[in-house]
């Protein structure tokens, strides 16, 4: 065979591989009891060599699940021990400071064995729509308040699932059925992807991943090296302000490029909050990895050998949060990361790097009940919403879109179905994305009430309503984001809320920040963005 026969058949097996995973991802999304997975794709799904090193992740998923579960699987293999592995066997985990940040996602990892040989291992993660305690908020002043913990352990062992696992969650969590289905949903995602794995092995005639392992890993390593040596050689800094809890929290970064590493350091943030909005450095990583990534190399596969250019420190702070500290709305503080590093990479690549948009997902959990003296229906419903992008260097930024998370939107219909409430608007803001040549994308306006004889109580959990995101070259910012009632009574951002029966929680999102010169717009888009009523005029 010869060298180039021999590539090709690699990359042939190297885009089998990935459609293995994705095949994974898929099956989680089909037989996932939450809304957050099946709905909004809140997950990730890759497959591993015998070492814990990622070879390959799904295309469906978000960056904070899958740059976690990167190096979580390095903490299973650790914790459980080689000698402990057997074919059949799942192991799982909600540990924040192992996993993915805070318990409520699951994150499960199966050996894959052909014979008796180890030959990789399958992981994946969802977040569950309940894990007990405080329920998905930031109130909790320490991770014990925030719900069960479940260390890493054996969740099945030789194909028989932990029957005292399942009992002591089934007697810890709000929603029992779905949160047990989905740990039983995780389980067979990361069996389609063995199954699918060994058909593939079989037919290829290999008994190993190794050969296909060096190809990826050497493949990428080296397209890596080209992009970062490209690159100016130098230290940048970048700091932004958010609106934190009952104080702003002041986030920064110093980005610097040397040889072959890009190093990004977080020296100088804001200490350890009091609130549930810290940030474990396994999720800091993630998110300043992926924004890197972005920039430098969005078009090379992100595995191991890509991550391993990209190197993180921190002392203790906000975004370094250590053991016992509250971490449950991680994500709030966390999916500021990216648009820090991208202000500091935008110093040393002038002319290349978005604006800031709204980062932070909106999500809102509510707890629904019956008015007192009521029959009704309990439920426990969580919601994925997204403010808008920034604008990019000559394209508008886009609306209504989850960036950095990369989160899809979750339909209205299927939010009402899991519980009563009704979403009685659910459309673009008008003029909230950021003026410039190039316009922000835009935030949404969402009503939610109670459905009659109903009240809930909600977790805000949103950002950028006192700090709007920025522009860049110039461009204005966005529409900073606004929590009231109906009738005008003003809302925290943050910390659990009620609404009580004929009354509405109207969410106004926030907008991106514009690029360069508003002057510089030209008269056919400004014209597109009056027929289209994403401009009108007026305050948003």
């Amino acid at each position: 065979m010869t060298d180039q026969t021999r590539d090709i058949r690699m990359q042939v097996m190297w885009n089998r591989l990935i459609s293995v995973v994705e095949e994974q991802a898929l099956t989680l999304l089909r037989t996932a009891f939450s809304t957050s997975v099946r709905e909004a794709g809140d997950l990730s799904a890759g497959v591993f060599d015998p070492a814990g090193r990622m070879l390959a992740q799904a295309v469906t998923g978000t960056p904070g699940h899958v740059n976690t579960m990167a190096e979580a699987v390095l903490h299973f293999i650790a914790e459980i021990g080689r000698d402990q592995m057997f074919a059949g066997d799942t192991y799982v985990t909600n540990d924040p400071w192992k996993g993915t940040g805070h318990l409520h996602d699951i994150t499960m990892v199966s050996p894959s064995f052909m014979g008796d040989q180890l030959v990789g291992f399958f992981a994946c993660t969802a977040h569950v729509v309940d894990v007990g305690g405080r329920g998905f908020g930031a109130d909790a002043k320490s991770v014990y308040e925030e719900g069960i913990q479940i260390p890493i352990m054996k969740f099945a062992e030789r194909g028989v699932v932990n029957a005292d696992l399942v009992r002591m969650l089934r007697a810890n969590v709000r929603e029992p059925n779905q949160v047990v289905g989905d740990f039983y949903s995780l389980a067979a995602c990361n069996e389609v992807g063995h199954r699918r794995l060994m058909d593939m092995l079989g037919e290829i005639g290999l008994t190993s991943l190794d050969s296909l392992g060096e190809f990826i890993f050497s493949r990428t390593h080296a397209a890596m090296l080209e992009r970062i040596r490209a690159l100016p050689q130098g230290v940048w800094s970048n700091a932004l302000v958010t609106d934190g809890y009952d104080s702003p929290v002041r986030l920064a970064a110093e980005v610097a490029i040397s040889g072959d590493v890009v190093h990004v350091d977080f020296g100088g943030s804001d200490p350890v909050s009091r609130w549930g909005i810290n940030v474990p450095i396994i999720y800091t990583k993630a998110y300043a990895c992926y924004a890197l990534k972005c920039v430098v190399a969005p078009d090379i596969p992100n595995n191991w050998a890509s991550l391993a250019l990209f190197t993180v420190s921190s002392p203790v702070n906000i975004l370094n949060a250590e053991r016992p500290a509250p971490v449950s709305v991680r994500h709030v503080i966390g999916h500021m990361v990216p648009d820090l590093v991208l202000g500091a990479l935008a110093r040393a690549l002038p002319g290349q790097v978005l604006a800031e948009g709204a980062a932070a997902l909106w999500n809102i959990h509510m707890s629904v009940r019956p008015v007192a003296g009521g029959s009704g229906r309990r439920a426990e419903i969580l919601m994925f919403n997204s403010g808008g992008m920034g604008a990019r260097p000559g394209l508008d930024g886009l609306s209504a879109t989850a960036f950095p998370s990369g989160v899809m939107t979750m339909p209205i219909e299927a939010t009402e179905q899991t519980g009563p409430i009704i979403v009685w608007r659910k459309e673009l803001r008008p003029d909230s994305g950021g003026d410039g040549e190039y316009r922000g994308g835009l935030g949404q306006i969402i009503e939610i009430e109670p459905a009659p004889g109903h009240e809930f109580d909600f977790s805000a959990m949103f950002d950028r309503v006192n700090h709007p995101a920025a522009g860049r070259n110039g461009g204005g910012p966005g529409a900073a984001g606004v929590v009231a009632l109906d009738d005008g009574t003003a809302l925290r951002p943050k910390g659990w809320q009620h609404v009580p029966e004929g009354r509405r929680l109207v969410l106004h999102l926030p907008g991106g920040g514009g690029y360069g010169d508003p002057a510089a717009r030209g008269a056919e888009a400004r014209a597109n963005d009056a027929i289209k009523g994403y401009v009108t005029g007026k305050k948003p």
